[in-house]
């Protein structure tokens, strides 16, 4: 498991400045479509200073797992980055997805 989750931080530090990517495209990424769980688990388990920040469901959604205020602090770091938002709230995914086309 450990191998795994190192292999998902090295994506991760990838993901460039004010992009963001899926759970679930992080586990394409790495061969194993079914993997996203994995994904969030390394993430929650995730070294200082890794950009988590910039990894979002599916749909955009936000992770309550961001201290201090969960949701509220995922979406300010996102915003300090000039991420968009959706009027739902959601990342707009359209518009700063990373890698395009994955």
């Amino acid at each position: 498991m450990e191998g795994n989750f190192e292999k998902i931080y090295q994506v991760v530090r990838r993901i460039p400045y004010g992009r963001v990517a899926t759970y679930g495209q992080i586990a394409r990424l790495l061969g194993n479509p079914r993997m996203s769980r994995i994904v969030g688990c390394a993430l929650y388990a995730a070294p200082e200073g890794l950009p988590c920040h910039r990894v979002v469901n599916r749909f955009g959604g936000l992770s309550d797992q961001f201290e201090p205020a969960g949701k509220d602090s995922h979406r300010l770091l996102l915003e300090l980055e000039g991420v968009p938002f959706t009027a739902e709230g959601n990342v707009d995914l359209g518009r700063c997805q990373w890698p395009e086309g994955l």
